[in-house]
């Protein structure tokens, strides 16, 4: 009776762990739990279906092992000198091989699915057409360009509610990663490149966004706040910016004070009257660039003609 009353006490600390867990988890706010987009959402039911059909495998194998640990522990008079015999057991092999087989199998199949599509590049379907927002990472802090309505934002970026965006990414600095967890996928922004994300958010609201990749002594506070608006909301506020006499503008003075490495807490608005900024900083990368490619062209056909000589 005492080993059954031991187990009975075992399993219930477990269940009561395991509640506990569950409700801290429900209580607690975690972003990537409360999607607030269509990405994020898919998302999450991805990242919930892989973790139960994980289970399958991993919470058997686990009690098992609490199992056997305590009833054939040394001190257990009843199974006390155990040897057991060893013998092969062709139904038992099948059940330990084939469901992890089975289950890697389906996880394959949902990955290629999946990694089509929630494709960062991929344009999302909806009843407005997409909108362009130009994302530069600083250091340590992020510029925000919306080419078609004249305005620059810096550490905030405004999203219409039920509009695509599509963000496309570059760096003026070291490499950053760009995520808003509510919202959806992580991608790099790199300096001479171009990434790109698309999202759809799906209730109004502040979400906050982060760099996820470290680059420097301001990385742990390069964080920037998505405000999700109606689109009335969203068309009024561009409106105002430009129309604002006193909006500063964002001209190359106010650029290079930007691009100072140094940490930035508040945020900032600006008109934008030059749309191919964005693009100014990319290419400025280029020319060095190139300058290496035809480096290594030149000493590759020096390698080529020395091989022939």
């Amino acid at each position: 009776m005492k080993g059954k009353y031991r187990i009975a006490v075992a399993a219930a600390i477990v269940l009561g762990l395991a509640l506990l867990f569950g409700w801290l988890l429900s209580t607690a706010h975690i972003d990537v739990l409360s999607p607030k987009g269509t990405i994020a959402a898919q998302q999450k039911d991805l990242m919930l279906f892989t973790v139960v059909l994980s289970a399958i495998v991993v919470v058997p194998v686990f009690v098992l092992l609490a199992v056997f640990a305590f009833k054939y522990r040394d001190t257990n008079p009843k199974h006390k000198g155990y040897d057991p015999e060893w013998k092969e057991n062709s139904k038992l092999e099948a059940i330990w091989w084939g469901i992890p087989m089975v289950i890697i199998g389906i996880l394959a199949v949902v990955t290629w699915y999946t990694s089509h599509s929630l494709d960062p590049y991929k344009k999302i379907q909806a009843d407005h057409p997409s909108m362009p927002v130009q994302v530069v990472a600083l250091q340590w802090k992020w510029l925000f360009l919306y080419p078609e309505q004249g305005v620059a934002t810096v550490n905030y970026v405004v999203m219409p509610k039920d509009v695509p965006v599509t963000f496309y990414l570059t760096a003026d600095a070291p490499m950053s990663a760009f995520w808003i967890p509510s919202l959806g996928s992580q991608i790099y922004n790199m300096n001479g490149m171009t990434s790109e994300l698309n999202l759809l958010a799906t209730q109004n609201g502040e979400y906050k966004g982060y760099s996820t990749n470290i680059n420097g002594r301001g990385y742990a506070d390069m964080t920037f706040t998505a405000n999700v608006i109606d689109r009335d909301d969203f068309n009024a506020w561009t409106d105002g910016v430009r129309s604002s006499p006193r909006m500063q503008l964002l001209d190359n003075a106010q650029l290079a004070r930007l691009q100072v490495p140094s940490v930035e807490k508040s945020a900032i608005t600006y008109r934008l009257d030059n749309s191919g900024l964005y693009h100014e900083i990319v290419g400025k990368y280029m020319p060095n660039m190139m300058h290496e490619m035809s480096d290594e062209a030149t000493m590759d056909s020096m390698s080529d003609m020395e091989g022939h000589h």
